[in-house]
């Protein structure tokens, strides 16, 4: 029976869509993580009887056609890359993007990585690296014993060494930009790799037109709201119970049908 595969497809598609929403609910205190969401399309249709086809010699045409779906398909889990609130840390190496922008980071590899996760640390070096040890690009490398390390909204990096008075300018924190973010691809460690999708990247100075300032002391947090969340989870259980309601029906159907034959 059709209704038994329709009615699979929707409890496949609502398992993912739980998926998606535990995984959002998961990363809530997850730094400048961005929530997904699960999209979905019909599948292709049987025409039975196609509408707009003549019905007659004298060419009357019908108004409304059969069409009997077979179900739904995930077309997708995009991100909404919506900016997280910034909370205050105090602490003068934690930096967050106020606007459009994403810190560039050097993997072990070689490739450049994206994030909007700025818990930046120094290493064994005095260099500026990310909570997993991958340098932040351009690379900024901070004097022993200097004090007073500042971030400015532009992203200049400054001290003042130990023994003077006078601040000295360290580098430049660079912000990226792309035509299409939602087409990154994450892997992990709030990263992301740049695809076909997202267009090729785009280096300014934070602050300048169409990128995001820089604010010290701060850290994004992630833009999942947990009341939607749970009532996407609440509306995603019960269609899959009522998909599996279905299933259920067709099976007692069935049954009825085999019963006349016994």
């Amino acid at each position: 029976m059709r209704a038994l595969h329709t009615a699979a497809t929707g409890m496949l598609a609502q398992e993912l869509n739980v998926q998606v929403i535990s995984n959002n609910i998961a990363n809530l205190r997850t730094t400048a993580y961005k929530k997904q969401r699960a999209e979905f399309q019909d599948l292709l249709y049987e025409n039975v009887r196609r509408v707009g086809t003549q019905s007659s010699d004298q060419g009357t045409v019908i108004p409304v056609g059969i069409e009997i779906g077979s179900g739904v398909k995930t077309v997708g889990t995009p991100r909404v890359m919506s900016q997280g609130t910034l909370l205050p840390t105090s602490k003068e190496l934690d930096v967050a993007i106020r606007g459009e922008g994403f810190f560039r980071v050097q993997l072990p590899d070689g490739r450049t990585a994206y994030t909007r996760d700025g818990s930046f640390e120094l290493d064994n070096q005095g260099r500026l690296v990310t909570a997993q040890g991958y340098l932040v690009q351009p690379g900024i490398t901070v004097p022993q014993n200097s004090i007073g390390l500042s971030i400015n909204s532009q992203g200049q990096v400054s001290v003042t060494p130990g023994g003077t008075t006078t601040p000295t300018v360290l580098g430049q924190i660079e912000s990226t930009i792309f035509i299409n973010k939602a087409g990154l691809s994450a892997i992990g460690d709030n990263l992301y790799l740049e695809t076909p999708a997202s267009g090729a990247p785009q280096n300014s100075v934070p602050g300048a037109a169409g990128y995001g300032d820089l604010l010290q002391g701060n850290l994004e947090q992630a833009n999942v709201e947990v009341v939607s969340e749970i009532s996407d989870l609440i509306a995603a259980q019960r269609a899959y119970e009522m998909n599996a309601k279905v299933i259920s029906a067709a099976d007692q159907m069935l049954q009825s049908t085999a019963n006349i034959f016994r």
